[in-house]
């Protein structure tokens, strides 16, 4: 090692990575961590952060004003890459490409680290054949008032239900408030048709466990744990094992035996603990490569469902309008047709790029309507993650269907008010209405 002003340098393999501004902090509550502290845990876990992204196009998620400040995508490679760090093209269903970073070393993590990547964001495909997943992610999100020992028993039946259809699931933390199971399969089938299988899981799942679990892809008719299918949509990724989250301690997005699921902790689980525990008991999903199996099972679930008249389940809203998709428009906003609907009475409240500023505006709205507030339950406040074009943004609904109909809040100016997408979708619409 070396120092060269405020640039750390680094041997590692052979290779030379400067870590800039190693001492800049990166996280400062409940833990003190620096760049070049998370720099030093990735060279910790590399094999079994390597085992994740390995030969795989990265979406490279930056944090650089650090974990505590706001982050944005970067789909395209940077152009100062060093030499011996690879890309791949990408297309996507906008019709744009991308020259992605591949990363197949330890100094390649440690490289894409030094950019603020401590979330890491890979494909499901292998460099070699971008068209053919050789993943199938399940992710387990937990809605409002849902516990951590709810994912955990969604978990283990998804556990259950995989080996039923021939396959084997591999669970970890998310890092959050949910779980990732991961399935090795065989890449001879499209995104399509990965996404179509993750569909039919997630509809079987909710079959077996109507009270825990949903399947239903708008936050105002989901209850439960949501089994979010759409993760295996072309373009969408999903962190992988080792990643480090934005969380006050730091967290880590933890592989696990299926042993250890029942009774796990998500804080148990930190930049601080897991090293040792890799040094102690290795990577458990090392063996994941050797256990790749078939769709077949899980796809003749989708031809039988579609039989019994469901309809596909609606894609991301980016995404072109698909054969066989239901109406993709929220239940509270969707036309009669046949029979008159029941719309939620759904209001907007908040829109801002920092979730924190948003939800300060919600308790704003809370204190200004306390009468209506105190009657809403804990899932009629629908906090959505919203996807800009490089960045995500926060957008509070509140249901309003608890409260007496002559006493429900009109729609007034959401506060914060700041959507950044708002100007781009207005210059795309006014160019389609130009003839």
């Amino acid at each position: 090692m070396a120092k060269d002003h405020d640039v750390e340098l680094l041997t590692i393999e052979g290779r030379e990575v400067r870590v800039t501004h190693p001492a800049k902090s990166y996280f400062s509550k409940d833990v003190k961590l620096s760049k070049l502290d998370l720099v030093r845990y990735f060279l910790s876990v590399a094999p079994g952060a390597l085992h994740g992204i390995r030969d795989r196009p990265l979406v490279l998620k930056r944090f650089v004003d650090g974990a505590e400040g706001e982050a944005f995508y970067q789909k395209r490679a940077p152009k100062d890459l060093p030499s011996w760090l690879r890309t791949a093209t990408l297309s996507f269903p906008s019709g744009r490409t991308a020259e992605e970073i591949v990363v197949d070393d330890a100094a390649g993590l440690a490289w894409i680290a030094n950019l603020g990547c401590i979330e890491l964001h890979p494909h499901p495909v292998r460099s070699a054949d971008l068209d053919h997943p050789d993943e199938l992610r399940v992710d387990l999100d937990p809605g409002p008032g849902i516990g951590w020992a709810d994912v955990r028993t969604v978990a283990l039946e998804v556990n259950s239900f995989l080996m039923d259809m021939g396959l084997r699931g591999w669970p970890k933390t998310s890092g959050s408030r949910g779980m990732h199971v991961n399935v090795r399969v065989e890449p001879r089938w499209t995104f399509g048709e990965v996404r179509r299988a993750a569909v039919a899981l997630s509809r079987a799942i909710e079959r077996r466990m109507p009270v825990l679990a949903t399947s239903k892809w708008w936050k105002e008719e989901r209850h439960g744990v949501f089994l979010d299918y759409n993760q295996n949509a072309k373009d969408r990724t999903t962190c992988s094992a080792y990643s480090v989250r934005p969380t006050p301690d730091a967290r880590v997005s933890t592989p696990l035996e299926w042993s250890e699921v029942p009774d796990c902790e998500p804080a148990d689980f930190t930049v601080l603990t897991i090293p040792k525990r890799f040094a102690l008991i290795g990577d458990p999903h090392a063996g994941m490569d050797n256990a790749a199996g078939s769709l077949e099972k899980l796809l003749e679930l989708a031809a039988r469902d579609e039989a019994d008249g469901l309809a596909d389940a609606p894609w991301p809203p980016h995404f072109r309008k698909m054969a066989g998709e239901s109406p993709r428009v929220a239940p509270s906003r969707a036309k009669p047709l046949r029979k008159p609907r029941v719309k939620m009475p759904l209001i907007v409240v908040a829109n801002s790029p920092n979730k924190n500023e948003a939800l300060a505006g919600l308790e704003r709205w809370k204190t200004k309507h306390a009468e209506a507030a105190r009657l809403l339950a804990e899932d009629d406040v629908l906090v959505d993650a919203m996807r800009g074009r490089s960045s995500t943004w926060t957008r509070i609904r509140v249901n309003l269907r608890h409260v007496p109909e002559e006493a429900r809040p009109p729609q007034e100016t959401p506060e914060p008010d700041d959507d950044p997408t708002r100007q781009w979708r207005e210059s795309t619409r006014a160019l389609k209405k130009k003839p």
